[in-house]
C-alpha cells in the first residue's frame, strides 16, 4: 500500500523541484482505504504526514518587486481574520491590485462591526477587494442570522466597498477566483458543516477551472494546526483540491496560530490570518503575483447573484 505515494515523497526533495504529477495525487487518494474524514488529526498522523509533504515557505518568497510589472502581472494581497482589530495595526497593508480577505472580519457579525470593516476597506488603495465571510459573521449565515433582512442589509453594505463572494466567482484579468465561507463544524458559530457528506457536497461546487480558491477554513495538513496539536482542517477539501480543482493558490484563515504559507508541490496554501491566537493584530498579509491571462474582469456584485442556499436544508 502507498508504494507510488512513497516514491513521490522520495522524489520531492524541496521547493522548486517541479510540479507534482496529477497521477501522484490520484495514486495517493486511491490507496487511502480509510479516509478518516471525520477524524482529521488521525488522518494527518496515520496517512497524510507519512506520504505527502507539506513544505513551509517564506511568506516573502511569493512576491518580487524587481519582476513585478502591472502591465503583465496582478498583485494579490491576502488578509484574513482581522476581527474588528484593524485600528490597532502598527504596519501598513501592502499595496497591490487585488485585496483578498478570507473571512472573520468581525467578532460576532453585528452591524457596527460590519460597518467598521467596510469603512476600513474604503481607506485601502487596492482597486479590487474581494471578501468572504467566516464563522464569526453570524449575521451572514442564514442559519444563525437573527433576521434575514439584516443579512441582506449587511451584504449590501459590503458590496459598496468590495466584491463579496459566497459560493460564487469573480474574474480578474482572466484569473478565476472562487470564494466560500464554510468550514467543518467548529463550535456554535456560523457556516458550519458536518464532516463527511456535507463538506464533500459543498466542495464539489467549486468550479474545475478555479485559479485562486478562497475558503474560510483550511484543508487538512496546511495551516490547520491548533495550539494543542489537533488538526482542524478538512480532509474532503484537500481531496477535492488535489484531485479535481488544482488551484494555483488557496487562501484561507480561521486557525490563527498556524498562519503562513505551505505547498504540496501543486498548490500554494496561504493561511492569511492577521490576528494571533490571543486576537492581537500582529501577523502580516501575504503578497503574491500572477501573470495576467486576459483582459477579462467580472466582479460579482448583483444581489440576484448571491447564493443564498444552505446545504444543511437539503
Amino acid at each position: 500500500m502507498f508504494s507510488a505515494a512513497k516514491q513521490w515523497v522520495t522524489n520531492m526533495t524541496g521547493i522548486g523541484q517541479g510540479a507534482i504529477s496529477p497521477e501522484a495525487f490520484e495514486t495517493f487518494w486511491s490507496e487511502c482505504t480509510s479516509i478518516h474524514a471525520d477524524s482529521p488529526t488521525r488522518f494527518y498522523k496515520e496517512v497524510l504526514n507519512k506520504f505527502q509533504k507539506q513544505d513551509r515557505r517564506d511568506i516573502h518568497s511569493l512576491s518580487d518587486d524587481s519582476t513585478y510589472d502591472p502591465a503583465t502581472k496582478v498583485r494579490f494581497v491576502c488578509t484574513s481574520d482581522t476581527h474588528n482589530q484593524t485600528d490597532r495595526y502598527n504596519f501598513q497593508v501592502p499595496d497591490g491590485d487585488v485585496l483578498i480577505h478570507g473571512g472573520d472580519f468581525t467578532q460576532v457579525g453585528c452591524v457596527k462591526e460590519v460597518e467598521h470593516f467596510a469603512d476600513w476597506l474604503d481607506t485601502l488603495p487596492h482597486p479590487i477587494k474581494i471578501v468572504i465571510a467566516g464563522n464569526h459573521e453570524l449575521s451572514f449565515d442564514p442559519m444563525t442570522a437573527s433576521d434575514p433582512n439584516i443579512r441582506e442589509r449587511l451584504i449590501g453594505r459590503l458590496h459598496k466597498s468590495c466584491t463579496y463572494l459566497e459560493d460564487n466567482s469573480a474574474v480578474v484579468s482572466g484569473i478565476k477566483i472562487f470564494g466560500s465561507p464554510w468550514q467543518p463544524l467548529f463550535g456554535n458559530w456560523g457556516y458550519n458543516l458536518k464532516r463527511g457528506e456535507e463538506c464533500a457536497a459543498k466542495w464539489k461546487e467549486i468550479p474545475d477551472n478555479t485559479d485562486i480558491l478562497i475558503t474560510h477554513g483550511p484543508p487538512i495538513g496546511h495551516g490547520d494546526r491548533v495550539r494543542n496539536g489537533i488538526r482542524a482542517g478538512c480532509v474532503d477539501l484537500l481531496q477535492e483540491i488535489q484531485l479535481r480543482v488544482k488551484p494555483q493558490y488557496h487562501i484561507f484563515g480561521h486557525i490563527h496560530e498556524d498562519a503562513g504559507v505551505t505547498t504540496d508541490g501543486q498548490t500554494t496554501f496561504i493561511n492569511a490570518s492577521m490576528c494571533t491566537l490571543r486576537y492581537k493584530p500582529e501577523q502580516y498579509p501575504v503578497v503574491f503575483e500572477m501573470d495576467k491571462i486576459s483582459e477579462e474582469t467580472i466582479l460579482v456584485s448583483a444581489p440576484a447573484e448571491w447564493n443564498l442556499s444552505d446545504p444543511r436544508k437539503k
